[in-house]
């Protein structure tokens, strides 16, 4: 460790050694000028900050042996060598469009000095259009690159996430659109750096959105598992996912916010009171396996922390399972639960989907990385309780505490709306389809919306009817997962977070 001051610093949150040249002026101050020549070095290191920021912070050492340093500056660097799971190149894609623009500014201003400053080379593509970085991953030596780093929202973070899984599938001979087909981990690792409007998935995986912190979990090379949920309609791949799929309220706020795009951020405000007003609900069904092996529950007290146990043990458990098995595949023989209803919202999280305006998220236990996503099913109720429900998302109230609202964690799921059953059924009667059905409860009002639309990961789903199976650990971020308070963090003055770099 390196000793500085106050603090012991782990050599794997060194960021850099560099020798340093100390200008005549500097030889001045202090116990330099009694030395004749001293020779100095700098040691760049993670300095923690409040409410999970990191930032560079450095230290510099000296003494009048030249050999001495030199030999220190050696030893430092080959200890920095030895951390075998820092990257070395990257592959950077930039979206200059996402959030504010600002994907490209930031990229260049803070995080490629440090990028720079670790030794890290870089390749950097600037999408132009959507699907850009998707496409260019099927193409690129992706061998050659020790991780992809993507800039912008979390719509940039799906679009490399589907890139990279989908180039592994087809290395691997894999076919996407087969829902029972045993996928290949990704073990290139993705780097978020938060550019976009909703940075959700960085926030949930790093503890707060902002650019410098997750380029230094980057440089240090860390590494967090994540569950990816696979999306089919029938026989055909849709979508992965990572943190929401929502059906109902959430998928009728993004549905109404996909037109008004003009509005910028204050969309989706505008969006979500509309759709709270028209208080739609929806029938249908929804059948799922319970998550037997995960030892953890919807609601448990505890988070998914750094290091967390029951993500480590419900790999384990799951890699016993696949050994059981052998070839063998079960999981149809399995216990199914099926729920028949009218639902204002269903929800699948594969993370807490915590964020600045819901620090607990939808799901505050749910866990980052034990094959398993959260089923949160929202009954027809009135305006009022559903405000209620609504609400607890901002404080610490149990949020599943109401008759209204059932939790279940799941591995796998299918959900059909009623619609869907009854056109399937060969129900031919043309009004039903056209129109939908009609609120019973409201004939006044003359509810003509018969499906809504699935929200997933912030991107619309034309099938309402899907089927949705768990992947545990299928991909892997530059992160570490959300660390535990620091007891020291209180003493983190506003002062010296501006005085760090």
């Amino acid at each position: 460790c390196v000793h500085t001051e106050n603090c012991f610093v782990p050599t794997s949150e060194i960021i850099a050694v560099e020798e340093t040249e100390l200008n005549k002026k500097q030889r001045n101050i202090g116990k330099w000028q009694k030395m004749e020549k001293p020779y100095a070095f700098t040691v760049y290191y993670v300095k923690r900050a409040r409410n999970h920021r990191w930032r560079c912070s450095d230290v510099t050492f000296w003494c009048v042996d030249e050999h001495l340093c030199n030999q220190w500056i050696q030893a430092l660097k080959e200890i920095l060598e030895m951390q075998k799971s820092r990257p070395k190149q990257l592959l950077v894609y930039i979206n200059p469009y996402g959030g504010k623009r600002q994907g490209k500014r930031i990229y260049e201003q803070k995080v490629a000095p440090l990028f720079s400053l670790a030794s890290i080379s870089t390749d950097v593509v600037i999408t132009e259009h959507a699907n850009h970085a998707k496409d260019n991953l099927f193409e690129v030596n992706i061998n050659k690159y020790d991780g992809v780093v993507c800039v912008g929202g979390d719509g940039m973070f799906s679009e490399v996430m589907h890139g990279l899984i989908g180039r592994m599938q087809k290395d691997s001979g894999i076919d996407q659109n087969n829902p029972k087909a045993p996928l290949v981990q990704c073990n290139i690792r993705i780097g978020i750096i938060p550019a976009g409007s909703t940075d959700c998935i960085c926030y949930s995986t790093v503890g707060i959105s902002d650019p410098v912190t997750s380029a230094l979990h980057i440089i240090v090379g860390d590494c967090q598992p994540l569950d990816v949920s696979s999306v089919h309609h029938k026989n055909t791949f849709l979508k992965y996912s990572v943190s929401l799929l929502g059906y109902g309220f959430y998928g009728d706020i993004l549905k109404d916010s996909e037109k008004k795009r003009w509005m910028g951020p204050i969309r989706y405000d505008y969006s979500g009171l509309k759709t709270f007003l028209s208080h739609h609900y929806y029938e249908g069904t929804i059948c799922f396996q319970p998550a037997k092996h995960t030892l953890g529950s919807p609601r448990d007290k505890d988070s998914c922390r750094t290091g967390c146990y029951i993500c480590k043990k419900s790999e384990q458990q799951l890699a016993e399972q696949h050994k059981e098995r052998g070839l063998k595949h079960e999981e149809d023989e399995e216990e199914w639960k099926v729920i028949k209803g009218k639902f204002l919202a269903i929800n699948a999280v594969n993370m807490s989907c915590a964020c600045p305006r819901s620090p607990k998220g939808l799901s505050p236990a749910a866990h980052l990385a034990d094959g398993s996503a959260d089923l949160i099913l929202v009954r027809k109720c009135s305006r009022f309780d559903f405000l209620r429900y609504l609400v607890r998302h901002t404080n610490q109230d149990d949020q599943f505490d109401f008759s209204f609202v059932d939790v279940y964690r799941v591995k796998s799921f299918q959900f059909t709306s009623k619609l869907s059953e009854d056109n399937e059924s060969n129900v031919t009667d043309i009004g039903k389809k056209r129109f939908g059905h009609f609120c019973r409860d409201h004939p006044v009002c003359c509810c003509n919306i018969a499906n809504s639309t699935w929200n997933c990961d912030g991107e619309t789903l034309d099938s309402s009817a899907i089927e949705v199976r768990v992947h545990c650990q299928l991909m892997k971020l530059f992160a570490r997962g959300i660390e535990e308070k620091c007891k020291d963090e209180a003493a983190y003055s506003q002062s010296s977070d501006e005085q760090l770099l």
